[in-house]
């Protein structure tokens, strides 16, 4: 059997690693003094296990919402004795100048610092411990770290105190630091560098650099990056602006296999990219083998006319290149960024890796390229993604699903790639798709989709992340998270006045994940609040007059959360629930859906003995009684009306005790009742147990609930037998049948249906193949 997309297990290192990160003080720690975090004294632990229990723990604090940040954590790799770091990766606002301090014993090869907000030049001044170790080194969106916090002057007057006060507030560029001494250092990514640094000062004790990322850096000089002209082999100038100066350093950089000097958009730049410039790249650059040019204008044609654009299949030959300057590349490059450009819409492109928006492929490739470091170009990249799901169809699914999962997660904060993808994953989990996909794959959606629930309360996000859920079988896939979607979904439905569309579906969604589930989980969403947030939607709406489906869905939710769930019943008694039952009756008397899950909630708080004193009142009697005529929704509301009153009548003539209405003019409308009912009806109901019709067979109080629950079980069995005859012999139910038959209170009507029910359950066993059915 083929497996599924993404379907290999997780490792059992990845597993090993998790369970020990989320259970810290049951593994390799223990709690010192102050409850602090220490690491067991017999406890050596290697590099490659240090390095990824960092990398893990920052990447659970952004993607599991359950997972907290460990005081401390960071110290337990203080001593390079027990544990070894050499690759980190550490990225946003989680990460602070102590948990740096905490590690600055350790030989650190790698230190990838990514949009560090809260690092400041205490953190700078940590960086220097690594120095002699330190190959490579990204502080790329960290231009805080070159800052000191705002310090005062010695003396000052009191009319300087305003001035104090700015100046408190203004951080000051940190002079001292330098990287001198940084010997080893190849690899140096500086992206976001602010203009008050001078980058050409900075740069100048790293003669040996092989990779600089100078994006968004403002380059006055650029002559002095020919220090580097034999050295360096990669070269990131992304949204750096060109000048005439700069193209001419750029030639120089002989050794390049890596230039990127592309733009986010075109709109910004004086400078125009022309057929000469792009030829001279070719030319002077021999070793590129991968180039960007994303979002420049080209001011000339450097394109082959259309008909020979036209010619022949898509070819990578140089020679055949149908953009003129790359015709003279030795061989094709391994990677061409055209995004943004008209560039990536010719046919014939000399690379075998192309960013664009002419096709899926090109899509898919921007989005790979440039989701970590720029979520300006992904978020359109997957903007176009989400039109091929939506209108063509999406060939690459895996690739698409696992690009657009990653982008959401890496970028959690930003609102418009949380936009995009939500609405990109709707497209790319649909039916369509669907057969194509794992457990695990989709599991990682379900992740990502709850964790863009839970950041953002905008509109738009919710709704696609809700649409999303919508795609999945509930409550079966939703289950590993069930405890969390449910108080994301509660959340959402607390203010009164949301979004229509959102309500919808989100009550719908509510509704569906408390079907057909075990007792305890209806129980733990119940103490959530569920059976309060549904009557407030309901009061709402009836304020509105408005019987529309968020009203139809909130019953229906009601009906299932309360099935065998006495404690949910009691809830909706307390929080003014028949009330609002009569008042939707008065308000909406034609509405047969909203009629049948309002009654089929009753049945299910009318089963709790505890409970039915509550509706013995003559208000609810005679609504009850009234609703035995009821023709809505088939036989359903008169059934479940019915079924109310036969366990009320149950519980015996004593605790009746009103005068209006007589318990056996009641008793005579039930028998009345059942009689007119079609016992071959096909039903609109699903009993996980017949436990509490059961209890209404051996008694002789009230005749009548004892023909109710048989008459139940003769339209279940003979109209579902497959179903319904394995679940009654399994509860017992053909015995206490046998009872029925014995006992001289049972009216004749009922001991023949009785005997009727117990021949379809013995001819089910002879024959349980039966397909006549």
């Amino acid at each position: 059997m083929a497996s599924k997309a993404g379907d290999d297990p997780e490792s059992l290192m990845s597993l090993c690693t998790v369970f020990c990160l989320k259970n810290l003080r049951r593994t390799m720690c223990y709690s010192g003094e102050h409850s602090r975090l220490q690491l067991r004294p017999d406890v050596f632990l290697p590099g490659e296990i240090c390095d990824r229990l960092v990398n893990v723990y920052m990447d659970l604090l952004h993607t599991d919402s359950d997972f907290e940040p460990q005081d401390g954590f960071f110290q337990l790799f203080s001593d390079p004795r027990s544990t070894r770091l050499t690759r980190l990766q550490l990225r946003e606002e989680l990460v602070l100048d102590r948990d740096l301090e905490a590690i600055a014993k350790q030989d650190l090869m790698e230190l990838h610092l990514t949009y560090c907000s809260r690092l400041t030049s205490r953190g700078l001044r940590t960086l220097c411990s690594f120095r002699h170790s330190l190959r490579s080194l990204s502080l790329f969106g960290c231009s805080d770290i070159f800052f000191r916090k705002g310090g005062a002057p010695l003396a000052y007057s009191e009319e300087d105190e305003e001035d104090l006060e700015e100046h408190l507030h203004r951080p000051s560029v940190d002079q001292d630091f330098s990287f001198q001494g940084f010997n080893r250092l190849r690899l140096l990514n500086l992206g976001g560098l602010p203009a008050e640094l001078d980058v050409e000062t900075l740069l100048r004790p790293l003669p040996a650099l092989t990779s600089l990322d100078l994006s968004a850096v403002h380059l006055p000089r650029p002559a002095f990056l020919t220090q580097w002209k034999e050295r360096l082999a990669s070269l990131v100038l992304y949204n750096v602006e060109l000048t005439e100066e700069l193209i001419h350093t750029l030639l120089q950089m002989s050794r390049l296999r890596h230039l990127d000097i592309s733009r986010e958009n075109q709109r910004t730049s004086k400078f125009k990219m022309t057929r000469k410039i792009l030829s001279s790249i070719v030319q002077s650059l021999v070793h590129l083998v991968s180039l960007d040019i994303s979002g420049h204008i080209m001011l000339d044609n450097c394109t082959v006319p259309a008909f020979e654009d036209a010619v022949g299949r898509p070819s990578i030959e140089p020679c055949k290149s149908s953009i003129y300057p790359f015709q003279e590349l030795k061989r094709p490059l391994q990677f061409l960024g055209l995004y943004n450009t008209t560039l990536c819409n010719v046919t014939h492109i000399p690379a075998y890796k192309v960013t664009g928006s002419k096709n899926e492929d090109q899509i898919l490739n921007a989005i790979e390229a440039y989701t970590e470091q720029r979520p300006e170009l992904a978020h359109r990249a997957i903007n176009q993604l989400f039109d091929i799901a939506r209108i063509q169809h999406c060939s690459q699914l895996l690739r698409a699903l696992q690009l657009v999962i990653t982008a959401l997660k890496t970028h959690k904060y930003d609102k418009s790639i949380q936009v995009t993808g939500s609405a990109a994953l709707f497209y790319l989990t649909n039916t369509e798709y669907r057969s194509d996909q794992s457990v695990r794959l989709r599991r990682q959606v379900i992740q990502v989709v709850l964790n863009g629930m839970e950041q953002y309360q905008e509109v738009t996000v919710q709704r696609n992340c809700c649409l999303t859920l919508c795609n999945f079988s509930i409550p079966e896939e939703l289950e590993f998270q069930y405890h969390r979607v449910n108080l994301l979904l509660l959340k959402i439905l607390e203010p009164a006045r949301q979004d229509e569309s959102i309500q919808r579906i989100a009550v719908h969604l509510c509704n569906a994940l408390v079907c057909q589930v075990d007792n305890d989980h209806k129980e733990a969403v119940g103490k959530m609040g569920f059976v309060k947030t549904m009557l407030n939607l309901i009061q709402k709406k009836l304020q509105d007059r408005m019987c529309d489906q968020v009203m139809e869905f909130s019953w229906s939710a009601l009906w299932n959360i309360t099935d065998e769930t006495p404690d949910n019943c009691q809830m909706f008694l307390e929080c003014n629930g028949m009330n609002l039952f009569l008042e939707c009756l008065k308000e909406f008397p034609d509405k047969q859906e909203l009629h049948r899950n309002m009654l089929g909630l009753l049945g299910n708080v009318a089963e709790v003995k505890a409970l039915r004193p509550q509706l013995l009142t003559k208000q609810f009697i005679t609504v009850f009684s009234e609703l035995l005529d009821s023709k809505a929704d088939g036989i359903e509301v008169s059934y479940n009306a019915c079924g109310v009153l036969a366990h009320i009548m149950f519980d015996g003539s004593d605790v009746w005790t009103m005068e209006e209405p007589k318990r056996s003019h009641v008793m005579d409308k039930m028998w009345a009742a059942i009689q007119s009912w079609d016992v071959s009806s096909r039903r609109n109901i699903n009993y996980r147990s017949f436990e509490p019709i059961l209890r209404l067979l051996p008694q002789s109080g009230a005749p009548v609930s004892q023909h109710w629950a048989t008459w139940a079980l003769y339209n279940l069995v003979s109209v579902y037998p497959s179903k319904y005859c394995p679940l009654l012999i399994k509860e017992g139910g053909v015995i206490l049948l046998q009872k029925v038959l014995e006992l001289e209170s049972s009216h004749q009507e009922t001991k023949d249906m009785a005997r009727k029910v117990m021949e379809q359950c013995e001819n089910f066993k002879e024959d349980p193949m039966d397909t006549s059915r």
